[in-house]
């Protein structure tokens, strides 16, 4: 994998320097209304890379305002050809800024840019994907049982005005499983991105300008949750969220959303878990089971954290993962060698490490990682090398939590039965891997697991025509799919009567 350019990476630190990024409402590139704005750092060297304008209530209201006035305007008249149209075009356009894009999130995140690259094409096959969807987006006609000589059909139209809160671990995919059902099926958007990441979904903004999206369809206002999100979760004119998080912050939009009983999806954590069994392919299922649980420093939201291992082949599994973990190359994203990246701020750095140190007291056994990685090159970045615990118990915090970063917890199991219970036994249920050569015991697991996904010999595999979401704590509601399409409109009922003549 080749090196990005450096010569476009001085080019986005230049433009990134020149002066506060604003942000988009109405089609109009503007500031905030109270001035605020807020700092976005380089989490691999704690450099400053941008001021960025920081929305408040003001500003939710005016992009709120416009998504509406976009929504009973010129968007709401448009054919679905025409918006499948823009898609394709914003597609297009994403395909030859991608490396572009691609850089912006791992200055922004850390993610490696191998990381990002990798993503290139399952992001847009979902943008094409939802192209596709904007014109095949049917009703239903129905025969009445209960009366004669009416015609009764149904007809599906989009919910309104979307708010999407988007997290910081996937900034551009964020935007993209956001923007692309509200693209097709006729809604418009604010979308806040995190504080932590704004630049990314800041350049789709452009790109979907640029594609001719209209004025006021997409609406981009960083900020900080409890102000920015706040608002727009609570807000009146907002007919869904569509969010991505944690938990706490989820049950925070649910009570905002009493106020006029606007629609939810929520995506929500995990503490996902991933069983090996002694018949599996233990050579593929090592390196698997270490990125199931180190993709992006750990911060994935369905990573397989909690690893149980059949007790026959436990003791060399754990070991094997271990020693992949420590061959692991930690460092700064841009280096296309890197595997591993910095977590996104001091501050969750902080946190995870607080994970580490609980592991250790409440009794596990720390077998590879478990601090900062040594050198000078690594002193200023929010690095943690990846970090595995053996002898893990099932009420052990590192084994309930979610951590977000590259925490991995071993754990022996000794039947089929016991470890369905024990993956259960967790108020999450996004994900869930099983690694075994029996066919029977594969379709058994599938079926009982509590997860929104389940993948058999692999882990974490996405694909834009199948969904993607979260038993119990993990959420409501689908990513990908026509199922999310669903989340997005409402359906009439409609009869009519006549008389033959």
């Amino acid at each position: 994998m080749h090196a990005p350019d450096p010569g476009l990476i001085a080019a986005i630190k230049t433009r990134l320097a020149a002066g506060p990024q604003p942000m988009l409402i109405g089609g109009d590139w503007t500031q905030a209304a109270a001035g605020q704005t807020f700092d976005s750092h380089d989490p691999a060297t704690g450099e400053r890379l941008a001021s960025v304008a920081r929305a408040g209530s003001e500003d939710i209201d005016r992009a709120v305002a416009a998504a509406r006035a976009a929504f009973d305007g010129p968007w709401g008249r448009m054919r679905p050809a025409e918006r499948q149209r823009i898609l394709l075009r914003l597609a297009d356009l994403v395909e030859a800024h991608f490396e572009e894009l691609c850089i912006l999130d791992t200055l922004d995140m850390g993610a490696p840019i191998r990381h990002t690259r990798g993503a290139k094409d399952w992001l847009l096959g979902l943008l094409r994907y939802y192209a596709g969807m904007a014109t095949a987006l049917y009703g239903q006609t129905v025969t009445p049982s209960t009366t004669s000589d009416i015609f009764a059909c149904t007809v599906r139209e989009p919910v309104g005005v979307v708010g999407a809160i988007v997290p910081w671990n996937g900034p551009l995919i964020a935007s993209i499983w956001k923007a692309g059902p509200v693209l097709a099926t006729g809604c418009t958007l604010v979308l806040k991105p995190s504080e932590e990441a704004p630049l990314s979904p800041l350049r789709f903004a452009e790109l979907a300008l640029q594609a001719g999206l209209p004025p006021g369809v997409l609406n981009v206002v960083p900020g900080y949750g409890h102000d920015a999100g706040a608002a727009l979760a609570a807000h009146p004119g907002v007919d869904k969220i569509a969010f991505t998080g944690s938990v706490p912050t989820a049950q925070a939009i649910m009570r905002a959303a009493a106020g006029n009983l606007k629609r939810l999806s929520l995506e929500l954590g995990g503490k996902s878990p991933n069983i090996v069994f002694a018949d599996a392919d233990l050579e593929a299922a090592v390196p698997a089971a270490a990125w199931a649980a180190f993709a992006n420093a750990g911060q994935v939201c369905s990573a397989g954290t909690r690893l149980f291992v059949e007790r026959a082949v436990h003791d060399d599994f754990v070991a094997a993962v271990a020693r992949y973990a420590a061959g692991l190359k930690v460092g700064s994203g841009l280096d296309p060698a890197t595997e591993i990246g910095p977590l996104v701020s001091p501050r969750q750095l902080e946190r995870v490490r607080g994970y580490v140190a609980a592991g250790e007291e409440e009794g596990a056994r720390l077998l590879a990682g478990g601090d900062r990685p040594t050198g000078a090159a690594l002193a200023a970045g929010s690095y943690l090398a990846p970090t595995v615990f053996g002898e893990v118990a099932d009420h052990m915090r590192i084994a309930r939590e979610e951590i977000f970063g590259p925490v991995l917890a071993a754990m022996p199991f000794d039947s089929a039965e016991e470890v369905l219970a024990r993956a259960n036994a967790s108020p999450y249920g996004l994900g869930a891997g099983v690694w075994t050569r029996d066919v029977g015991r594969a379709h058994a697991f599938a079926r009982r697991l509590q997860s929104g996904s389940v993948w058999i010999n692999c882990y974490n595999v996405l694909d834009p025509a199948l969904p993607f979401g979260g038993y119990k704590m993990s959420g409501f509601g689908h990513e990908s799919g026509t199922q999310q399409l669903e989340e997005y409109m409402q359906v009439k009922g409609v009869w009519i009567a006549g008389e033959m003549r």
